[in-house]
C-alpha cells in the first residue's frame, strides 16, 4: 500500500494508506484460484443430496429437492469391512512408519553415520520407479507366497511406500534440535532410548505428527494395488467405491455420497492436526 498525507483545516497533517492495486488483483486471483479448486468438492456435496435422477441431469441442476436417497443406499450395502480394512492398513502402517523413520533420521542427522549421503539418496531412488512399474512383480510375489487379499500385504507395502518419505521429512526436523540439550542429557546419564523417547521426540512432535498425516493420507487414498493385490476380504474403501460403477451405469448420487463418507476420515484427522501440519512442514524449512 501507498501512503499519502492530508492536511487538516487546524493545519494539522494526517498519514493514510492507499490500497495497492497489485494486492488487490493478487487477493481476488487467490480467491478465484481457491474457488475452483473447492468448487468440485462443493458440486461433490451437493450431488450427494439429489436423487440419480436429478443428479444425472445435464448441466446439473442446483435447486433440485434434497434427499438422503444416497447416503441410505450407501450404508444398506454394508462398507463397514471395507472402512475398517482402511483404518487397518492406514493406522497400522502410519504406526510403523513413525516406529521405523524415527531411529532412521536419528541416525542420519543427529548422529550421522557414515556415507549419510549415499543412504538418502538411496531412499529416494527408490521413489523413482513407477508405481506401475512394481505392480506385477508384486503382484507375482504376493501370489507365490500366498498372501494376495491379505490386509497384512497392504499394511507392509504401505509401509514400504511411505518409509522413505517420513524419514526424508523427520530428518530436516530432528537437524532443527539444539546439541546442547542432547549433550544436556548425556551428562545426566541418559541413553539413546530415554533420550529419544523424553527429549528429542517432544521437541520434533509437530514434525512427527505431520510425518504421520501424510503417511495416513498417502495410504488412505492408495488405490492401485489395493485394487489388484485385494480381492473381498482385504478391500479397502476406495476400491469399494469403484463398485458403484457397474454395467448399468454410473450411480452418481450413490457415488458423490459413498465419496464424502470415506473422506471423512482425512478430512478430521486434517482439520484435527492442521496446526502441528503446518508448524511441521515449515519446521525444517528455514535453518
Amino acid at each position: 500500500m501507498s501512503t499519502k498525507t492530508a492536511t487538516l483545516a487546524n493545519g494539522q497533517q494526517v498519514n493514510f494508506k492507499q490500497p495497492n492495486r497489485g494486492g488487490i488483483l493478487l487477493t481476488i486471483l487467490a480467491w478465484v484460484v481457491g474457488l475452483l479448486f473447492v468448487f468440485p468438492v462443493l458440486w461433490m456435496v451437493l450431488t450427494s443430496f439429489h436423487s440419480e435422477a436429478d443428479a444425472a441431469t445435464n448441466p446439473p441442476s442446483f435447486t433440485a429437492p434434497l434427499t438422503l436417497a444416497g447416503y441410505r443406499s450407501f450404508f444398506e450395502s454394508a462398507p463397514w469391512p471395507s472402512l475398517i480394512n482402511s483404518v487397518m492398513a492406514s493406522v497400522v502402517s502410519t504406526l510403523l512408519v513413525l516406529v521405523l523413520a524415527f531411529p532412521a533420521a536419528y541416525a542420519l542427522s543427529i548422529r550421522p553415520v557414515k556415507r549419510w549421503n549415499d543412504v538418502l539418496f538411496f531412499l529416494l531412488s527408490t521413489k523413482f520407479l513407477p508405481v506401475v512399474a512394481g505392480l506385477l512383480p508384486i503382484y507375482l510375489f504376493a501370489q507365490k507366497v500366498g498372501m494376495l487379499d491379505n490386509i497384512w500385504l497392504l499394511i507392509l507395502f504401505y509401509t514400504v511406500m511411505n518409509l522413505p518419505i517420513a524419514i526424508w521429512m523427520l530428518r530436516s526436523f530432528l537437524a532443527e534440535v539444539p546439541s546442547e540439550m542432547l549433550e544436556a542429557a548425556e551428562v545426566d546419564g541418559a541413553g539413546l532410548i530415554l533420550t529419544l523417547r523424553k527429549v528429542v521426540a517432544p521437541v520434533v512432535m509437530p514434525g512427527l505428527a505431520s510425518a504421520a498425516l501424510i503417511c495416513f493420507i498417502f495410504s488412505w487414498n492408495e488405490l492401485l494395488f489395493a485394487r489388484v493385490l485385494t480381492g473381498t476380504v482385504s478391500q479397502t474403501a476406495p476400491v469399494y467405491l469403484t463398485c458403484f460403477v457397474t454395467s448399468q451405469g454410473l450411480f452418481l448420487a450413490k457415488v458423490c455420497a459413498a465419496s464424502l463418507v470415506v473422506s471423512l476420515p482425512v478430512l478430521v484427522a486434517g482439520f484435527a492436526a492442521q496446526d502441528k501440519l503446518v508448524q511441521g512442514l515449515s519446521m525444517g524449512a528455514v535453518r
